[in-house]
């Protein structure tokens, strides 16, 4: 099995499946690739009407960035090559012409919440935690999640989510607004009843009302917010700062 899975259902629904449980479903270089295979497919997949993104397991749907294997990069540059590439992806999750789901099978911290905002719609376990945790590291959100959380929620409460940096439950999230849903359980039924009612739309319908949302994006210079959110980060990292924080959270 690989660092990242693809499977669709009956129904439509192609579900992106990171499979890393040992690491969190951390990302790697591995799990990008799988990303993108999975975008390639749904852009051109006609039968493909919704897609979900999950985590193997039930302990974490994704911790984030594998911080183990990208603590070796050092310098700005070669922190932007890697947080451009997820930034990319992101991007083209969040303005896929179809319904996109997060279904949190469990934690979700810095870049897994990241992933999350990058979907239209986010349901998850009870019991799980959730944070953009980044600034405990002495760094910013690196795949441009703040700027999309930031079209997710109202401002001031986004701001107060990145900034104090804490974990909260899913039914605080849910509270919140970040959260669509939360479930005892969660499976791959779970999300097709979550969507049920929307794949039953007609496909051109749904898609048209997707593409409104993404004239949207393009009205408030979401992919250019998010380049310069990526920049940042990556002048954050290549600071002592980071470095020092990441080192003691490893050791």
């Amino acid at each position: 099995m690989g660092d990242f899975i693809q499977y669709k259902s009956e129904e439509g629904i192609l579900f992106g499946k990171i499979t890393r449980p040992e690491k969190r479903n951390a990302v790697n270089y591995q799990v990008m690739d799988g990303f993108q295979e999975l975008l390639d497919r749904a852009e051109i997949d006609r039968s493909v009407k919704a897609v979900v993104i999950t985590g193997e397991g039930c302990r974490a749907f994704c911790a984030g960035g594998d911080i183990a294997e990208f603590h070796d990069l050092k310098t700005e540059e070669e922190a932007i090559s890697m947080l451009s590439r997820m930034g990319k992806l992101l991007y083209r999750l969040a303005t896929l012409p179809k319904p996109t789901l997060a279904s949190l099978n469990g934690t979700a911290v810095g870049g897994g919440c990241e992933i999350a905002a990058a979907c239209d719609f986010r349901i998850a376990r009870s019991g799980a935690k959730l944070g953009f945790i980044q600034a405990n590291l002495a760094i910013t959100t690196g795949w441009g999640g703040a700027s999309l959380l930031y079209e997710r929620l109202a401002p001031s409460t986004a701001f107060a989510l990145l900034s104090e940096a804490k974990l909260h439950t899913a039914e605080e999230m849910e509270a919140i607004g970040f959260l669509q849903k939360v479930y005892d359980s969660l499976k791959d039924q779970t999300a097709f009843d979550f969507m049920e009612i929307i794949l039953q739309k007609d496909t051109g319908v749904i898609e048209a009302y997707k593409k409104a949302m993404i004239e949207k994006f393009h009205a408030v210079h979401l992919k250019e917010r998010m380049e310069n959110e990526i920049k940042r980060c990556a002048e954050l990292w290549a600071l002592d700062a980071h470095h020092d924080a990441v080192s003691e959270f490893l050791n």
